[in-house]
């Protein structure tokens, strides 16, 4: 256990950023899984819903540094890829 003052302050705030974070990246799963189950399902309306929600939730997520950029940037051009491939 940590004895400096600074080091109990850094762990109780590493704490409380790690739940942001997972709160985030689940949330971002959330949102993709629910884009490619309407693909699977063929539903097209469904899907460009999805995904008009899930670009901003990805965006966001590289904005506070959940994810990198380039991820997001990736998932996004993959996940409307996957979407116009419905037709």
């Amino acid at each position: 256990m940590a004895h400096h003052k600074s080091a109990l302050k850094r762990i109780k705030q590493n704490k409380v950023k790690n739940a942001r974070n997972r709160h985030v990246r689940t949330t971002l799963r959330t949102f993709v899984k629910r884009v490619r189950e309407a693909v699977e399902n063929k539903d097209i309306a469904a899907a460009k819903e999805a995904l008009a929600a899930a670009i901003p939730v990805i965006d966001k997520s590289a904005t506070k540094g959940v994810i990198h950029k380039s991820n997001a940037s990736r998932s996004v051009s993959r996940l409307t890829k996957l979407v116009n491939t419905l037709g």
